[in-house]
C-alpha cells in the first residue's frame, strides 16, 4: 500500500501494479469505485508540496512524503476506534477480510492466490478463514449426495 505508484494505475484495464515481498510484481484488479476514490483523492495529494523522490508515490503524508507502514497502521487504528470497532484492526486484517470475502463470494481460490501474491495455494487456504455456516452451505449446495 505505501509503495503504490501513480504510474502503476492502469485505468482502462482496471488494474494496479503491486510490488510484493521479494520485489515480486503483480497486477491486482480494482473496482470502478476504488478508481473514483483515487480520483477524488488526487487533487488533494497534488496540492501538497511533494518532496523529491515522491512524485510518483500514490499515498503521501501532509509533508509530501511517502506514508510509512506505521502511519498506515495508526490511521487504520484511529478509523476503527472512531467506527466503534473494539478489536485490533491492522492492514493485515483488511487483507484477510478481502481474501475471505472473495472466497465466500465464490471466487476461485487460484485467482485469490494470484491477487494476494502467494507462491503456494496452501498459504492462501490458511489465509481464508471461512466460517462454518459458509462451509456447511457449500457442502449442501455442491455435494451430489447432499440432495
Amino acid at each position: 500500500l505505501v509503495e503504490l505508484q501513480i504510474s502503476g494505475i492502469f485505468r482502462a484495464e482496471g488494474f494496479i501494479r503491486v510490488i510484493g515481498k521479494g520485489d515480486k510484481e503483480r497486477l491486482v484488479p480494482f473496482s470502478p469505485r476504488a478508481l473514483k476514490e483515487i480520483d477524488l483523492y488526487l487533487p488533494d495529494r497534488n496540492s501538497l508540496s511533494i518532496q523529491a523522490g515522491n512524485e510518483d508515490v500514490l499515498f503521501l503524508n501532509r509533508r509530501g512524503k511517502m506514508l510509512t507502514r506505521n502511519m498506515v497502521f495508526t490511521i487504520i487504528k484511529e478509523l476503527a476506534k472512531s467506527a466503534g470497532i473494539q478489536k485490533t484492526v491492522s492492514p493485515h486484517t483488511f487483507r484477510h477480510s478481502f481474501a475471505t470475502h472473495l472466497v465466500e463470494g465464490g471466487a476461485d481460490l487460484r485467482a485469490v492466490q494470484e491477487m494476494l501474491g502467494h507462491e503456494s495455494i496452501t498459504t492462501t487456504e490458511i489465509y481464508t478463514h471461512l466460517d462454518s455456516a459458509y462451509l456447511r452451505e457449500a457442502i449442501i449446495s455442491f455435494h451430489p449426495r447432499s440432495k
